[in-house]
């Protein structure tokens, strides 16, 4: 493999098609267990390949290198061997970003909600933190790790005006499900969820119906390939490139 995707279970990747729409190479998916997965790494056997769970943070120790938005979020997606060097990424963090900017959420001095601390959450935190936040508090079901309890959440945080879904809560297959009911929420303007497939879940269809901005993640997905595809082939690819990917796909997906 010369390019490619690495992850436990790759059965509902886009990545192939999106990379493939990207730029003139073979791009594969590639399931490793975790048995194979550190003969895989000692090997080096690919010029640069993208990670996925559950390897983003494992790929960590087989690195010679890390970027700055990589090692501040401690997760790694995106990873380029040079000469025998693999140089770690995290284009999660750019997509998130483009997300935010290209559908004009106002971030600056505005109390975020961040819905999960799995490894998704890591890069949206650190985009929130970079564009200013007021403050962001992160909820899951069990409270650990400096997180708030959904209970606590509605009992102290209903002010919250930016609310991102990191979860996998309302993804297909169980598109009827939601991570939170935001009737509560009367401050909220706008709702993010990283998932996109359905193109419209619960959550944002809930968020439409109150008035507020609600998206999808289809648009993360393809920046964070592109971005991966200029560490990958050491270029720069106009921007406008992820919204005609991003049209493209959605046309056929969700048609």
């Amino acid at each position: 493999m010369e390019y490619g995707l690495i992850g436990e279970k790759l059965g509902h990747s886009y990545s192939k098609l999106i990379h493939e729409k990207l730029a003139d190479y073979v791009y594969d998916l590639c399931p490793i267990s975790r048995e194979e997965f550190p003969v895989f790494m000692k090997n080096k056997s690919f010029k640069a390949i993208n990670v996925t769970i559950p390897y983003k943070k494992e790929v960590i120790p087989y690195l010679d290198e890390m970027d700055e938005n990589a090692a501040s979020i401690g997760a790694v997606n995106t990873i380029v061997n040079k000469n025998g060097r693999l140089i770690g990424h995290n284009t999660d963090f750019s997509g998130f970003e483009y997300m935010v900017r290209s559908n004009h959420i106002e971030i600056s001095e505005k109390k975020a909600l961040v819905l999960g601390t799995g490894g998704a959450s890591a890069a949206i935190l650190a985009v929130l933190n970079k564009l200013g936040a007021s403050s962001i508090v992160s909820v899951s079901r069990t409270g650990k790790g400096g997180a708030v309890t959904y209970e606590e959440c509605i009992a102290c945080h209903t002010d919250a005006e930016v609310i991102v879904n990191t979860t996998p809560v309302g993804m297909y297959p169980a598109v009827d499900a939601s991570p939170l009911d935001l009737t509560p929420f009367t401050s909220c303007r706008s709702v993010l969820d990283v998932i996109y497939n359905p193109g419209e879940t619960k959550l944002t269809a809930q968020a439409k119906a109150l008035g507020m901005k609600g998206i999808t993640g289809l648009s993360m997905l393809v920046a964070q390939a592109k971005y991966a595809c200029e560490f990958f082939l050491e270029t720069t690819i106009d921007d406008a490139v992820i919204d005609k990917i991003t049209e493209e796909i959605a046309s056929s997906m969700y048609r």
